[in-house]
């Protein structure tokens, strides 16, 4: 009982020391001021402990705090920063008297302890710095934890023993089921002492820094397959070449770990994988083909943002036909459901950087994300290709893809990029039937034609409905088992050309509704259809031979952002219905035929000049204001100009125009004098007339 009363006293003085600012509402403890404006004044601080003390409370019913229902031991200390609020204060080293605990959360908070035992020092971008030992012994000694959640805790620096590494001290909790270390930037080896923890399920080590693991280890390699997520590690996998494993995996997610230079040969001995994210692992080597034929359930590969070379994937031309069958009767073809190739040196043949895509990929039937942007691919697209009618996204954007568009192209696509390749031929009206497609990019080909009328039919984009490009629940896939099945999301990527710059928009953000036709060479006008596409968030004509009036159904695209309208030949009036696009954030008609003045509003007259540069005869805000009037000099400069020279050259050049001009200015001349001399003698009588009148007596 002694035992008992003792943790409760320990549970107070560790709580309380985290959770001062609810201090009356629920708990008791330590007082710890949270650093907001000036802080809690000491002297007010030490009036709430003696208000405290007079306080009593079951710490069993304090928030964050569970006790057994049979002992009375304190099973379970919960507090999270992410839950309450982040924290700052100490922690007791009698932290070491709750043995009977099973988990333990500290993460995301703002802890530090006295200087007799250690010091986190936390600050409130939740960086921790460790000195001494003394937490590494407070959490060693908690040998019945089962869940120990450290997230975003160690966040600057390493947890120093004596090798600077993760402490080895962790290997003693035997009944640990769940560890939490992510987020943090440790660095050094992974310590061997964690493969005596044979309960753990769940070990996350996700964005950490330079850790290190490698094969000689005296505890062997079992333990390795309870590191449920390492992605985004930059982890050094130091393995000797004929290392096997002792275990199968079903999941592998090493992405942004350092795996190579080479192609790891120990993933020849997986048999049940389903996921393989190793994309960003610095393989340089090219992929064996033992790897495309052993897969039998694999549904995501991930390989991306590597160096790979060699030949493409499923695409063995020179390989004996027994392997070619293998390859391609194999379930791993049918069942393959993401694949992602992008920015490697892919190529079908080892020695030249190029190759087209192959047939073989029409095998792959459930496949609904395909990338293999930035390579160095070319040819045609295969017509086998139609076969993958659940294709969702199809980015082949940065080859050298060259021949028409293909008109087979699946009507359920929402992002369809073969942007910057070698396309030609007129712009297919098959794409008429993507009615579903939410991005679409054609950019920086040799497409020509008109752009086509059944813009109203891309429903997606004339709806101003919340929907992503791709379902999110669709990109996520299991890392562990039992009650610890976590999901880990695939990092969609789209490459868009947005405010004049490439950008590339990933998983939430790609709610973006977009067309980029850029940079081919398209006639004709804009259709009146395109005022259809209300959801419509980026328009992109750039750089093609547009002729015609800017439609003024245009201006009912109220969702657009992004216009570029430059580099063509439209001519007449800017639409006035443009000035009611409220959210237009950039705006380009430059290098056009445009004329007469910009439409007055607060949206178009906020954009720079350079927007509408260009276009001789078009003038306003935010124009030169003396634009408009340089044009009228001029005329009448070449009109004067004209005028005399025609005049005075037809006199130069005929003696008989030039004497009768002579005797005509003469006989005028002659007629005016003799006017002018009666009048004036007119004048002189009436004027004496006048003067004697008035000077008569």
């Amino acid at each position: 009982m002694m035992s008992t009363v003792g943790s409760m006293k320990l549970v107070g003085t560790i709580y309380v020391l985290l959770q001062l600012e609810l201090l009356l509402s629920n708990y008791c403890g330590v007082v710890v001021a949270k650093h907001v404006g000036l802080g809690c004044i000491e002297k007010e601080r030490h009036g709430l402990l003696q208000l405290k003390a007079g306080l009593v409370r079951d710490c069993c019913e304090w928030k964050g705090v569970v006790c057994s229902n049979q002992t009375g031991h304190v099973e379970v200390l919960d507090v999270n920063g992410d839950q309450f609020g982040p924290f700052r204060g100490e922690i007791n080293a009698s932290l070491i008297e709750l043995r009977y605990l099973k988990y333990l959360n500290l993460g995301l908070n703002q802890i530090r302890n006295n200087e007799n035992y250690c010091i986190i020092n936390i600050n409130l971008n939740f960086d921790i710095s460790f000195y001494h030992n003394g937490i590494l012994e407070l959490l060693g000694s908690l040998k019945n934890l089962r869940f120990l959640d450290l997230q975003a805790s160690f966040h600057h620096g390493r947890i120093p023993n004596d090798l600077g590494e993760i402490p080895h001290q962790l290997g003693n909790l035997s009944h640990l089921q769940h560890l939490d270390l992510s987020s943090n930037h440790l660095v050094g080896a992974i310590p061997h002492q964690l493969g005596s923890l044979l309960n753990l399920q769940v070990f996350h080590l996700e964005y950490n820094l330079g850790l290190k693991f490698h094969d000689k280890n005296p505890a062997g390699g079992e333990w390795l397959s309870n590191l449920t997520l390492l992605t985004y590690n930059s982890l050094s996998v130091i393995f000797s070449e004929n290392w096997v494993p002792p275990f199968q995996l079903f999941t592998i997610c090493l992405r942004s770990c350092i795996l190579g230079p080479s192609f790891p040969k120990w993933l020849q001995s997986q048999k049940y994988l389903e996921v393989v994210d190793i994309s960003d692992a610095g393989i340089t080597d090219a992929v064996p083909v033992w790897f495309w034929t052993q897969g039998t359930d694999i549904r995501f590969l991930n390989i991306s943002y590597n160096n790979i070379t060699g030949q493409i994937p499923n695409l063995p031309c020179n390989i004996a036909t027994i392997v070619e069958e293998q390859i391609f009767r194999n379930s791993f073809v049918v069942r393959l459901r993401i694949l992602d190739l992008s920015k490697n040196q892919l190529s079908r043949n080892d020695n030249t950087l190029s190759g087209e895509v192959p047939s073989s990929m029409g095998s792959l039937l459930e496949l609904k994300v395909l990338i293999l942007r930035n390579n160095s691919l070319n040819g045609k697209l295969p017509l086998s290709l139609k076969n993958c009618t659940n294709l969702v996204m199809l980015d082949l954007g940065d080859n050298r893809f060259s021949g028409p568009i293909p008109y087979w192209l699946g009507r359920q696509l929402q992002m369809l990029s073969l942007g910057r390749n070698r396309f030609s031929g007129i712009l297919p009206q098959s794409l008429c039937s993507l009615t579903n497609v939410q991005l679409l990019d054609l950019s920086e080909n040799n497409l020509s034609g008109q752009i086509f009328k059944c813009l109203n039919n891309f429903s997606a984009m004339s709806q101003k409905v919340f929907s992503t490009i791709f379902k999110y629940s669709n990109l996520l896939y299991p890392v562990g088992f039992g009650k610890s099945v976590l999901y880990e999301g695939y990092d969609l990527v789209a490459l868009l050309m947005w405010k004049g710059a490439a950008r590339l928009f990933k998983n939430n953000k790609l709610i973006l509704r977009s067309i980029d036709l850029s940079s081919n060479l398209l006639t004709g006008d804009i259709p009146e259809e395109i005022g259809n596409l209300i959801a419509l968030v980026s328009l992109n004509l750039s750089s093609n031979n547009l002729t015609g009036e800017i439609t003024s159904e245009i201006g009912r695209l109220t969702s657009l952002e992004f216009l570029d309208l430059s580099r063509n030949n439209f001519s007449g009036l800017i639409p006035p219905s443009l000035a009611q696009i409220y959210r237009l954030s950039m705006l380009n008609v430059s290098d056009n035929n445009l004329s007469g003045k910009i439409p007055i509003s607060t949206q178009l007259q906020s954009f720079d000049a350079s927007s509408y540069k260009g276009n001789v005869n078009l003038c306003g805000k935010p124009l030169d204001k003396n634009k408009i009037k340089k044009p009228i000099y001029l005329n009448v400069a070449l009109g004067f100009i004209t005028g005399f020279s025609g005049l005075w050259g037809s006199l130069f050049l005929c003696q008989n125009w030039r004497h009768a001009y002579v005797l005509f200015l003469n006989n005028i001349f002659d007629t005016v004098y003799v006017f002018m001399v009666l009048k004036a003698t007119k004048f002189q009588k009436w004027l004496r007339g006048l003067l004697v009148t008035f000077l008569a007596p």
